[in-house]
């Protein structure tokens, strides 16, 4: 019963659509667990750009792929996502995708109270998406779910329901006027669940018997490890799970099946929004590093904040998630760099400590040790991708294969592929694979 989670180990914008796309083709059934339209996953195939949100990675191949009940999903963008990938001759009807009949819906009003709430003076660095208000909803037991998006019957008893309370709440807490009446929200998500009651599955129960039939299943994560609910910096982190434990739990399926899980981790660090990034680089190295290797963000187009790598985060993750290897991306980024840094420790006070200070009082005096390694000049990425069967990651400069084997000795992890470039064909394998 092979299966595999590949998710973040950093804040997020990792590559990991990439790494799922790269490697899906090696499974049967690809799930996205956990999220929302506040995550981006960019792959490139040859000169087409396809930014996905809430589509799993999967589809590009043509791979059967879930959406689980952990996912929040708002079908306004779901549709404007299956219409493009139509526009590009990848259709995705229902023998492709799967939507979990347990998964809630993103309605108006969760976009409004997000939208209200950024504008305050304690801000979070939300997308403004709704995704905080519809995982509200979800624990207050007051959602709208796949389910009741296909049924029209559903969709109106839960309009008459939960409208009026959020319209009223809205407008007197915030002043929101502009909510859509409820009998536009009705004609437009009845619309949609039209359009989406054929996708309608259990998600929980494919997995399962995919699995049972030794089928491979490759779990995808959004967002990263940084931003978990419970163990990231917060309050600046995402509302839902993406650590590893959270795939069984969101898919609905026992956590014994899963076998094996892999990190994605950026050559160097970057986060988007607010909270701590002890690591930031707000110089003009810091700018160069973010033109270079295009950090702005799929969902928003934000600038990314851009800091050197953290080894104390790895450790956080592997601690979580129990990392069998990672994938190291974006290393060409940090050509041309004189010298490399990388965070190794923190000092608090009079105690230096080894693990990322999550905890507030800890994270405001944490001041991160670096430890210095020789920068790596440019080098031709296309010969070392085009020779990646015969040398592969030898044909990189000598100090990019250093910097890469300190990452794997300081962590000890495997490292099992380094990618160049933002092309499939531009990553480098290196140890097992799954």
């Amino acid at each position: 019963m092979p299966s595999t989670v590949i998710l973040g180990a950093q804040w997020g914008d990792e590559g990991k659509g990439k790494l799922v796309d790269y490697f899906c083709d090696r499974f049967d059934l690809v799930v996205r667990y956990q999220g929302g339209n506040n995550a981006g996953h960019t792959v490139q195939v040859g000169d087409t750009t396809y930014k996905m949100h809430l589509l799993p990675s999967g589809v590009i191949r043509g791979k059967r792929s879930l959406i689980a009940s952990g996912v929040v999903v708002d079908p306004r963008v779901l549709k404007e996502e299956i219409d493009f990938f139509s526009g590009h001759r990848l259709p995705v009807g229902p023998d492709v995708l799967g939507v979990d009949f347990r998964a809630h819906i993103i309605m108006p009003w969760h976009t409004y109270w997000d939208a209200a709430r950024e504008s305050g003076t304690h801000k979070i660095g939300t997308t403004g998406r709704g995704i905080g208000p519809v995982y509200e909803s979800k624990a207050a037991r007051f959602g709208v779910r796949f389910e009741d998006l296909v049924n029209p019957h559903l969709l109106m008893t839960a309009l008459e329901r939960y409208y009026p309370i959020h319209a009223r709440t809205l407008k007197e807490i915030f002043g929101v006027t502009k909510l859509p009446s409820l009998e536009a929200t009705f004609k437009q998500y009845c619309t949609l669940g039209e359009h989406f009651k054929p996708y309608l599955c259990d998600a929980s129960i494919e997995i399962d018997e995919a699995l049972q039939r030794d089928k491979n299943v490759l779990f995808e994560g959004a967002q990263a490890t940084l931003l978990d609910n419970n163990f990231g910096t917060y309050p600046y982190v995402t509302s839902s799970q993406p650590i590893a434990a959270n795939a069984a739990a969101s898919a609905g399926i026992n956590p014994r099946l899963i076998t094996r899980v892999e990190a994605v981790v950026k050559a160097y660090a970057t986060r988007v929004g607010e909270g701590p990034f002890p690591t930031e680089l707000t110089d003009a190295l810091g700018e160069r590093l973010r033109k270079r290797g295009n950090e702005y963000g799929t969902t928003t187009g934000r600038p990314r904040r851009v800091g050197w790598l953290d080894l104390t985060a790895l450790e956080l993750g592997n601690r979580l998630n129990g990392y069998d290897g990672m994938h190291i991306t974006k290393l060409d980024v940090l050509a041309g760099i004189n010298e490399l840094k990388v965070c190794t420790a923190y000092q608090v006070g009079s105690k230096r400590i080894t693990y990322f200070p999550t905890q507030r009082e800890q994270v405001e005096k944490a001041v991160p040790v670096f430890e210095t390694l020789d920068g790596f000049g440019e080098a031709d990425w296309d010969d070392a991708c085009h020779d990646s069967k015969a040398r592969g990651f030898d044909a990189l400069p000598k100090n990019a294969r250093k910097y890469v084997e300190f990452i794997e000795k300081k962590s000890g992890l495997p490292v099992l592929s380094v990618s160049v470039g933002p092309g499939r064909e531009q990553i480098l394998l290196r140890g097992a694979t799954p």
